[in-house]
């Protein structure tokens, strides 16, 4: 099999050790770091492209026969979010140019931000639930600097709760790793789909199965264990909350969705209906936080939550419109995030506050960010026939043909709920009467704007689109709900 499928792993890791020799030397940081972004993204294309024609591909490292080597792993869903991932970095790099500051270049961002894109591609990637740990705890590492990047106060005092979560989280994820490889004796995710249908005490499965929600329910930020991340994400510059916005809690939803269709099939009937009932619950919880406060940022970062819920019922269906709505859904919820805070950091830079209630007329001198902005917040509320909304029908459609119907009446009725949070922060920023702003250069303004206009649009073709990519996503769903696949394809490498 090919090794393409290391590559958007490897090409960022040796750059950003590359970097960190140079921290002073600025245009090489930038040239460096958007080189390996755009290099990563082309690596992944070729790698989705391969996987789409020759089927998932499997690297086992150290010539050791799957289950006793590492195994590596690329089907659909894990090419696609690596495509995504990859072009996101791209976008944030591009972003941080004009937004970041030299002092916090200087100060190994671009490493930091390199590091971060290989521990999660890494985390898509893998096919050995403790080697996804440990790309798990490579990103965390990377968040961790960037989340205390420039040392301000909120930042510190934020950073030591988000420490402290993940640090819990990481102990429990070690745990329940023991715990499954003690019943199971296999670590390998294949095996394991092999294994546990044959242990007949599914008791005990079912309660590392709860486990594992537990520990990646942290990650995700599902109901009730999302309290840590609105102050946390709350804290540092934009570019690194788009980068955490769009991509840190979608390494649990993977890890969950991954799990949950693999080899944590044993109890549906409990195990998945407690994943719904959560996923509910996570929205629920989402958009009472959406609708209480006047901060973009908040008001987004809640958005955050009301995703991650959409995108879990889902799966919880575990049927055919419900994975595919989910698949369709977590490549729109990545992009459009990424856009939206790259569209309110510039609001936030203009008026020199994220508060909602200083703010207004924008509408006047920013015209072109007002209806950028307005066509992303459509998008994120699944206005059609824009991105939101095909992997929304589809997820509503799963889940009217699955157990949980009234799941997908909630949703239905909280889109009102987001669409409402969205426009919001459009009629007070950009309608009424103007309010002073802060002095904006142009070129730095136009250096904002360019790549934020350009993931909108991205996120429009996706919608526009749906169609040309639904294969890919048909083949993605077809793995999740036909383990045979995947399973067939480790054990023939």
């Amino acid at each position: 099999m090919s090794n393409l499928l290391l590559f958007p792993i490897i090409v960022p890791l040796i750059m950003a050790t590359i970097l960190m020799l140079f921290p002073n030397k600025i245009k090489m940081q930038r040239l460096v770091a958007l080189l390996s972004a755009l290099v990563t993204l082309i690596a992944s294309l070729f790698l989705l492209f391969k996987v789409y024609n020759d089927g998932i591909q499997v690297v086992t490292l150290g010539s050791w026969p799957a289950p006793f080597g590492i195994s590596m792993v690329s089907d659909l869903f894990s090419a696609l979010l690596v495509v995504t991932t990859s072009l996101i970095v791209l976008f944030v790099v591009l972003y941080s140019f004009p937004t970041i500051g030299i002092k916090r270049e200087q100060s190994f961002y671009y490493p930091a931000v390199l590091f971060l894109l290989t521990g999660v591609n890494g985390a898509f990637t893998t096919g050995d639930i403790f080697n996804l740990f440990v790309f798990v705890e490579v990103l965390l590492m990377a968040s961790y600097t960037l989340i205390v990047h420039g040392g301000e106060r909120q930042q510190l005092r934020e950073s030591i709760k988000y420490l402290l979560v993940n640090i819990i989280s990481s102990a429990l994820f070690v745990a329940a790793v023991a715990l499954l490889y003690s019943v199971t004796g296999t670590l390998n995710m294949a095996d394991l789909a092999v294994k546990i249908p044959q242990i007949e005490n599914t008791g005990i499965l079912t309660v590392i199965a709860v486990l594992f929600l537990v520990v990646f329910g942290f990650k995700a930020a599902i109901f009730p264990l999302y309290f840590w991340l609105p102050a946390s994400y709350h804290a540092p510059p934009m570019p690194i909350l788009a980068l955490f916005g769009a991509l840190l809690t979608k390494v649990g939803v993977y890890a969950i969705m991954r799990t949950y269709t693999l080899f944590f099939t044993m109890n549906v009937g409990f195990t998945h209906e407690l994943l719904a009932i959560i996923a509910i619950l996570t929205i629920l919880a989402g958009c009472v936080g959406a609708l209480a406060y006047f901060d973009v940022k908040k008001i987004i970062i809640y958005n955050i939550i009301i995703a991650v819920g959409v995108i879990l019922f889902g799966v919880s269906q575990l049927n055919e419109a419900g994975v595919q709505g989910s698949i369709l859904y977590l490549i729109h919820d990545m992009m459009i995030k990424a856009a939206l805070f790259f569209l309110v950091g510039i609001v936030a830079v203009i008026f020199g506050t994220s508060n909602l209630r200083k703010m207004g007329g924008l509408m006047k001198t920013y015209p072109v960010l007002g209806w950028t902005y307005l066509v992303a917040a459509f998008g994120l509320a699944g206005i059609p026939p824009l991105s939101g909304f095909p992997g929304k029908l589809l997820i509503v459609q799963g889940g009217f043909e699955g157990p949980q119907f009234w799941g997908s009446i909630v949703i239905l009725a909280t889109s009102l709920i987001v669409l409402l949070s969205a426009v919001r922060i459009f009629i007070y920023a950009f309608w009424g009467e103007p309010v002073e702003t802060e002095p904006l250069k142009k070129s730095a303004y136009h250096a904002m704007l360019i790549p934020s206009m350009l993931l909108v649009a991205i996120t429009v073709f996706f919608g526009v689109g749906a169609e040309l990519f639904m294969p890919l996503v048909s083949g993605a769903a077809e793995v999740l709900l036909n383990p045979s696949l995947y399973i067939e394809a480790v054990f023939k490498e």
